[in-house]
């Protein structure tokens, strides 16, 4: 089957315009703040699936400006993917993230925090959050859907686009979210090899179990190329990180009970010790008759290897879909549980 038949809503499309989206975030976020409240210094917010994943690569972000000295200290970021509130929610500033605008759990921690007169702000398409926000008084930012069927997975950059400038807007960070969308902008240019080596990468995918694994530092980048194969090629997939891993579970390859695919996705500004975990690692895996792949995180900053690597990840998720003979678009098991539930 040719990618136009089994890909009929342009799954390919949608992950090719996701360079331009940040800049789009940051525009949309540009006027948004929180309501008045006392000093703090940290913020939950609550999400679910594709409307939290970008929470975890934010703080990759903020975690490399503290370190370059670029921000004094970072915001404390919560996640909270469950019903109603953590107990942190009641002293930080509340942010309530659903594509759709109608994720059951989030719409039950944002009714919590209502009731409880929480500063907050919603992240939507629209839906119920936005009705609620616009009922209540509560700054909403509304997100775009720019194709039909458009999946909220492949919204990231809007998301992080958004968040950042509205941490700008509190001052938590530097408000250079134009500069930022500027750098990530320049992948589009990029697009069509991060392409064919997401293409090599699913070919090697085939038929076997993918499991990502980055260093610590990166273990939000891993666990999201999990997902990506996940819900694009309908496969399992597992991630892990470094140092962790070689204490636990490689020795679980000293038997593997079936044929994986070990991706590593490696910093080239990470500790010294751990890029030579890498290489052992795989040695030893190889030795096992374990594939691996250890790939080079390309771009001159956090943010661009960021999100290249996400990029790979969906066209390598994507290609995988195909080769299966599947739409990579539903998550139709996702909405059958959803109408049982």
């Amino acid at each position: 089957m040719s990618a136009t038949q089994n890909d009929p809503a342009d799954f390919h499309g949608m992950v090719m315009s996701v360079p331009e989206q940040f800049a789009d975030g940051v525009r949309l976020a540009k006027e948004v703040r929180f309501p008045e409240h006392e000093p703090l210094r940290s913020v939950v917010v609550s999400g679910m699936g594709g409307s939290a994943l970008p929470v975890d690569a934010l703080r990759i972000f903020l975690a490399d400006l503290v370190g370059r000295g670029e921000i004094p200290e970072s915001v404390q970021i919560i996640v909270n993917r469950s019903y109603g509130l953590p107990a942190e929610a009641r002293r930080s500033l509340n942010v309530f993230s659903s594509y759709s605008g109608n994720t059951e759990e989030t719409i039950d921690a944002f009714e919590a925090a209502l009731a409880e007169k929480l500063p907050s702000i919603g992240i939507s398409s629209g839906g119920m959050l936005e009705e609620m926000c616009v009922r209540e008084g509560i700054p909403h930012v509304k997100l775009p859907v720019p194709f039909p069927g458009f999946q909220p997975r492949l919204g990231t950059g809007y998301f992080l686009g958004a968040l950042y400038q509205v941490f700008g807007n509190e001052g938590f960070v530097l408000d250079r979210g134009e500069e930022i969308a500027e750098g990530i902008r320049s992948l589009s240019d990029r697009l069509p090899d991060i392409e064919a080596r997401g293409k090599a990468l699913a070919e090697a995918c085939e038929g076997k179990t993918p499991v990502v694994y980055a260093s610590s530092r990166y273990a939000a980048v891993a666990m999201i190329w999990k997902i990506a194969f996940n819900e694009n090629a309908k496969t399992t997939a597992f991630w892990n990180a470094f140092p962790e891993l070689n204490h636990n579970e490689m020795v679980g390859f000293t038997r593997p009970a079936g044929p994986f695919q070990i991706v590593m996705l490696r910093d080239p500004e990470d500790h010294p010790r751990n890029r030579k975990r890498f290489e052992i690692t795989a040695g030893i895996l190889r030795e096992q008759g374990v594939s691996v792949e250890i790939l080079d995180m390309e771009g001159e900053n956090v943010f661009n290897r960021v999100f290249s690597s996400l990029l790979l990840a969906d066209f390598a998720s994507y290609h995988l879909a195909l080769r299966y003979g599947i739409d990579p678009t539903p998550v139709e098991m996702v909405e059958r549980f959803k109408g049982m539930l």
